[in-house]
């Protein structure tokens, strides 16, 4: 079948996640510059995670221009990507309320771990549906970054409950890896 209803679904799934994320931040009820300042943490996790969705719209987006169709294991990797993603919200709220507490922050990087085993996920039922040498594939390799990622979460959730600054840092050190766009995906395929 067509990916063109997977994209556009999809797109429109992570466009509700930024928009429930906005929502979370609340207009101060003072017009003093002060009144600010107790929402910082609700905004610095606001922009972590809008621009963690960012990456995956992006990355989402480069990966399905590589393939030419999708099946029904596809569609269904796809939903469990989502699923992940829109737990994003919630956590962020969470998190930037209780100004990075242990367990808001330990389950933002459990999010986090999960989303991006789901994107792994993807990727492979992807490659396996198109074959080893179809661009996706040759594109991806072994998936440095993606595997990466992962073993980046797992000490981070833990480190949490020990140092939630150094968990965040790491939150964001997996952010800044994947910022700039995938090029292994551009340089396989043109449009």
């Amino acid at each position: 079948m067509g990916k063109n209803r997977l994209e556009a679904f999809s797109d429109g799934v992570i466009a509700i996640i930024i928009t429930i994320m906005v929502l979370e931040l609340k207009v101060p009820h003072s017009t003093e510059f002060s009144a600010l300042i107790p929402l910082l943490p609700v905004f610095l996790s606001y922009v972590l995670s809008f621009i963690y969705v960012g990456i995956y719209w992006n990355n989402h987006h480069h990966m399905l221009h590589a393939v030419q169709s999708v099946n029904g294991m596809a569609l269904w990797a796809n939903l469990h990507l989502l699923f992940w993603l829109s737990l994003i919200p919630f956590v962020t709220g969470w998190m930037g309320e209780n100004h990075f507490a242990p367990l808001p922050v330990a389950l933002y990087g459990g999010v986090l771990l999960m989303a991006a085993i789901a994107y792994y996920i993807l990727a492979q039922v992807l490659v396996h549906q198109h074959g080893r040498n179809a661009a996706l594939a040759q594109a991806l390799g072994s998936d440095f970054k993606g595997r990466l990622s992962i073993v980046f979460y797992l000490p981070a959730i833990p480190l949490a409950f020990v140092n939630e600054w150094l968990a965040l840092g790491i939150y964001a050190l997996v952010a800044v890896m994947w910022f700039i766009p995938d090029r292994r995906i551009e340089t396989r395929v043109h449009d």
